[in-house]
């Protein structure tokens, strides 16, 4: 098993839940993070004042895969999540070493 983290724009956050249930992918966790990598954030100037935001709104996708479904899923993150400008994210892929499902306790893929 694997776990996809995808950090991508907002507004692109409906279009990669569904290219991801198109493969059939419906477990996920969404969360609103903040931050910022060769982007750096930008100026804005409020009340006159000129200040740097630092931080730059994101989404932050995880959800954990069977090992045959990963690289379809980080396909379909990437054309989904893709406008071809900077700061459109990154997806980490890490090793999953066991799930269980707290309800029922299957483990494994099972649990997934």
């Amino acid at each position: 098993m694997k776990k996809i983290e995808a950090i991508i724009k907002p507004f692109k956050l409906e279009e990669v839940k569904d290219a991801l249930a198109e493969l059939g992918i419906e477990g996920m966790t969404v969360t609103e993070v903040k931050g910022f990598g060769r982007q750096k954030g930008h100026t804005e100037i409020y009340r006159g004042s000129e200040y740097t935001v630092d931080f730059l709104p994101k989404i932050k996708i995880e959800t954990v895969l069977a090992d045959d479904l990963v690289e379809k899923a980080c396909s379909a993150i990437v054309k989904a999540a893709k406008t071809g400008k900077i700061g459109d994210g990154k997806i980490f892929v890490s090793q999953v070493d066991e799930a269980i499902r707290i309800r029922t306790e299957d483990r494994g893929e099972k649990a997934v």
